[in-house]
């Protein structure tokens, strides 16, 4: 069995997955007197990609790295020797079927199909000036392609999912949400490889941007970094 380390940066509270998808707003209520703190649970935007080392999410050609294209995803199928997802594995699989919607950037969606007009049954939302394909547009009812810029397809989509996360993916689409101050974590899956050319995950941003450290998760095949945008 492949040897996992989990840290937890200091001052930061550690509890099951669910409780650091979201950070919860604040309420106050007012009960005989005693005022009562309550969490509230909200939607929470993550970026969910791996990337190389130096910084690339697919090569020049759109593939993934490796003889047969999928170098980049291939931590995604440690089993640890057994028919089961490794445990990392597993826990980020129930993660992202927590989601509620996704968020993509028209090229990876495309590239993707669509995920065949869901992502495992969520809504998917893509924002961009073009009309979509007739797939999309005629076979994918959940498909939603938004013309009205950044803020109004993340706000169509934290709307569909709740309570729950939105998934955003495509480099292009979360340097937008980043500049438009709309993405709240960004979750790395590191890979121990140098693809050497491609495309960047962050390739032009506005400005310099902060984050915490939620999370890490050390595994053989690769470094998962969870953060938090800095408000």
């Amino acid at each position: 069995m492949a040897a996992v380390t989990v840290t937890v940066p200091p001052c930061q509270k550690q509890t099951d997955a669910e409780d650091h998808d979201a950070p919860g707003d604040s309420t106050l209520k007012a009960v005989a007197g005693i005022v009562e703190r309550q969490e509230v649970k909200v939607s929470v935007s993550v970026l969910d990609m791996s990337v190389s080392l130096d910084g690339y999410i697919a090569d020049p050609n759109d593939f993934l790295g490796g003889d047969d294209g999928e170098r980049l995803h291939k931590w995604a199928d440690a089993d640890g020797g057994s028919d089961e997802p490794s445990g990392p594995v597993q826990q980020f699989q129930d993660e992202w079927n927590a989601a509620g919607a996704v968020l993509a950037g028209r090229r990876t969606a495309e590239l993707m199909d669509h995920w065949g007009g869901d992502h495992g049954g969520l809504p998917i939302f893509v924002p961009s000036h073009r009309p979509p394909g007739p797939a999309a547009r005629w076979g994918y009812p959940l498909v939603t392609y938004v013309t009205d810029g950044i803020a109004s397809a993340m706000a169509q989509a934290k709307a569909a999912a709740g309570d729950r996360d939105v998934q955003v993916r495509g480099a292009y689409t979360a340097q937008r949400a980043l500049e438009a101050g709309l993405l709240d974590e960004v979750q790395i899956h590191q890979i121990p490889v140098l693809l050497g050319a491609g495309r960047r995950l962050f390739d032009v941003l506005p400005s310099l941007i902060e984050l915490d450290i939620v999370r890490v998760i050390d595994t053989p095949e690769a470094t998962h970094i969870r953060y938090r945008v800095r408000r």
